[in-house]
């Protein structure tokens, strides 16, 4: 007797055009999402926090990668009914499987900066 195998999960490709992973691969793939998540790896965060520990990023580009993070369940935002209200935000279990993945990236980053610099710099004098 043959039994009938599940449905597969909705398999993206992201070579489409018009295939949601790409939207994926913009979120992750973004400089302020990978230093967001690095830092909530160590625990949840408040806004002011993360904003001090990330720098260079403005108000309106962490408010807006915070809200889509939210929106793609990879970020919780928790809000505590006191005066002044406090809002944290923490990794959501999707978000916790993003930190194998960027940690590598980060190391690979920091291992090859100087090779990179070096062909950027080799690149720049170069008679084009």
């Amino acid at each position: 007797m043959v039994t009938a195998q599940p449905e597969p999960a909705y398999r993206g490709n992201p070579y489409q055009a018009d295939c949601p992973t790409r939207r994926l691969l913009d979120r992750i793939g973004d400089r302020w999402t990978v230093l967001v998540v690095g830092v909530l790896s160590e625990g949840d965060a408040r806004f002011s926090e993360l904003r001090r520990r990330i720098e260079g990023v403005s108000q309106k580009m962490l408010t807006q990668t915070l809200r889509g993070l939210e929106r793609d369940g990879l970020v919780r935002r928790t809000v505590f009914p006191e005066v002044p209200v406090r809002v944290v935000y923490a990794l959501t279990d999707a978000g916790c499987t993003l930190l194998e993945p960027l940690r590598a990236l980060q190391e690979w980053s920091i291992e090859h900066l100087g090779d990179v610099s070096a062909s950027q710099e080799a690149y720049d004098r170069a008679d084009r």
